[in-house]
């Protein structure tokens, strides 16, 4: 489902690497391609929130076509957490990276990286390889960005090292991406899974979840076989398909609070 030996087009600005892949794929070009810039001059988060660009940071998306159905396509995020996560980790030793439902990659509390994914038909319904995807991602390497509605932090806040140029952290993460992809796309989202579980930030903790004016507050209790969010509500069990999690009890004690 995704090679990380893809060529990798480098770019010095471009609006954002996401919207090029958009752009490619509704044109037929499907790559597969890894695309990265150095600025991005109109990068977007999730729910189109702006995407600061930092000098020395990572934005990178990759460009592909698969044969799986949307909801398959999707659980690359998950895929894509664990490979950020791990190449942070083998930086800063021990396992520190965590991971916050459904695509931020998190150390003590803050924010270092966002996931995205974008997606769509590539041929008739139904035909072999019938869907692009473009799955982007940003790593707070040498700076973060403020003023968020969480604690942000950036890789070079835990280490005295030199930290790495962005295209350097990407070499890393590639092939740690492609294997997650490829258990997935062998195995399934069990295997998977379990190990987002076991990096899972905020088990057993209380969650606020915000679906624009609406707010479920419950207790973080798991992820779903489809990737949902699973919290215990005082109503009972509740799986979540989308939107914001906080946690209430956060921000006080965590590096980059905004």
């Amino acid at each position: 489902m995704l090679q990380a030996a893809a060529p990798l087009e480098t770019f010095d600005e471009i609006d954002s690497t996401i919207l090029e892949a958009r752009r490619r794929a509704e044109f037929g070009d499907f790559g597969p391609v890894w695309l990265l810039t150095r600025r991005q001059s109109a990068g977007r988060g999730r729910r189109g929130r702006a995407w600061a660009t930092i000098p020395g940071n990572l934005f990178a998306t990759y460009l592909g076509r698969s044969g799986r159905p949307p909801g398959d396509i999707a659980l690359l995020g998950f895929a894509a957490g664990l490979a950020i996560a791990e190449a942070l980790d083998a930086r800063l030793g021990g396992a520190k990276a965590k991971l916050k439902w459904p695509n931020d990659v998190m150390i003590d509390g803050a924010k270092v990286s966002g996931i995205m994914l974008d997606s769509g038909a590539a041929a008739p319904a139904g035909s072999l390889g019938g869907y692009w995807f473009a799955l982007g991602f940003g790593v707070n390497v040498a700076g973060a960005p403020k003023g968020l509605d969480q604690p942000t932090a950036c890789l070079a806040d835990f280490t005295a090292d030199p930290v790495p140029a962005p295209e350097a952290l990407l070499q890393e993460i590639r092939p740690r991406l492609e294997g997650w992809a490829q258990r997935l796309d062998g195995e399934g989202f069990g295997a998977l899974r379990e190990a987002w579980m076991a990096r899972a930030l905020g088990l057993g903790r209380t969650v606020e979840i915000r679906f624009g004016d609406e707010i479920v507050a419950g207790e973080v209790s798991g992820l779903s076989a489809r990737g949902e969010l699973e919290i215990m509500t005082a109503s009972g069990r509740r799986t979540i398909a989308a939107g914001d999690v906080h946690f209430p009890q956060q921000a006080s004690s965590s590096k980059g609070a905004a």
